[in-house]
């Protein structure tokens, strides 16, 4: 199934690596969230990223796998969103792996069901972060530049900003929104209550919701309706 992550506005992001009873999945899935989002920095194999398919299969809810490992692409999600970290400080995060993917699967990937990001990540201290060799000392001027290099040099439909872990500059999301002429502005980091949902929803046109899962899950739920008031 084809879908539109464009109208998209509250996402879930939920990490195969870590743990959620069957009651827990079953009240995100049908939270109201648009979608769920499976991807993870470490620890992401083929077999617990088929086993919480499996899982969030029961429910009506769209889902969506974020490549971050080619070992663990299992086929069955509805759209695959492959990052390119426009300000890793290893190449390999920016063509490398896409390409010994593509190499490994291209003559079975169905094109349409892929959707590029390009990334840009912002806190220093995320696994994230380490794992690429991310430059994330820069100001809202590269930032800004990176956007419009995803946008309208490399013509990719999602701009994703990441602050993993610790909630951002909403003044910069904005800021980069205002730059974006088609691209789809994604914001995740450090949204765990209803109010920073809201904040982050008037800066970004989709909100992306983890750790705040495993941690508490009622205040999870709660940037469903703060996301929808943004």
């Amino acid at each position: 199934m084809i879908i539109d992550t464009k109208s998209w506005r509250h996402v879930f992001k939920l990490d195969p690596d870590k743990q959620l009873t069957d009651d827990q999945l079953e009240h995100l899935c049908v939270s109201g969230t648009d979608g769920i989002m499976v991807g993870g920095s470490s620890g992401v194999t083929y077999e617990n990223t088929v086993d919480l398919l499996a899982r969030i299969r029961q429910y009506e809810v769209p889902c969506v796998l974020e490549v971050s490992h080619r070992d663990a692409i299992v086929p069955g999600f509805d759209m695959y969103m492959i990052p390119v970290v426009l300000n890793a400080g290893d190449p390999e995060w920016i063509v490398g792996q896409q390409m010994e993917a593509i190499a490994e699967f291209g003559s079975i990937i169905d094109w349409d069901e892929i959707l590029p990001e390009g990334y840009i990540i912002l806190n220093e201290h995320s696994t994230v972060a380490k794992v690429t060799s991310a430059n994330t000392n820069i100001g809202e001027r590269e930032v800004v530049a990176y956007a419009k290099t995803a946008e309208r040099l490399f013509r990719m439909p999602i701009c994703y900003i990441e602050y993993s872990g610790t909630f951002g500059d909403m003044e910069l999301v904005s800021q980069v929104k205002s730059t974006l002429r088609q691209s789809q502005l994604l914001y995740g980091g450090g949204i765990d209550s209803f109010e920073k949902a809201k904040l982050a929803a008037a800066a970004a046109d989709t909100i992306v919701v983890g750790n705040i899962i495993y941690e508490n899950l009622d205040q999870a739920l709660a940037t469903v309706a703060g996301c929808h008031q943004g």
